[in-house]
């Protein structure tokens, strides 16, 4: 597959979407996480998305699916434990 800016920002995307899945297991199983460095992924990601339009609406539903990992575990972490 040819490298693309589209190409780098998917496989990034891919690469967070394996963490937040393992985090979101994590928390589930009652361990806690140590989040830092997640927002430099995620600044990373973003600043690579500045793709032509055609090429960001292909990333798009990708790209949302993160923001959802991303919103549900902060819901889970903003959520007081019993």
């Amino acid at each position: 597959m040819t490298s693309t800016p589209q190409n780098a920002v998917l496989a990034a995307a891919e690469e967070l979407d394996g963490v937040l899945s393992l985090a979101r297991l994590l928390l589930l199983s009652g361990r806690s996480l140590d989040l830092h460095g997640l927002d430099k992924e995620v600044a990373t990601i973003c600043d690579a998305a500045a793709l032509p339009p055609e090429e960001g609406r292909a990333a798009r539903p990708t790209l949302s699916g993160l923001l959802a990992k991303v919103e549900g575990l902060h819901t889970h972490l903003s959520t007081p434990r019993e």
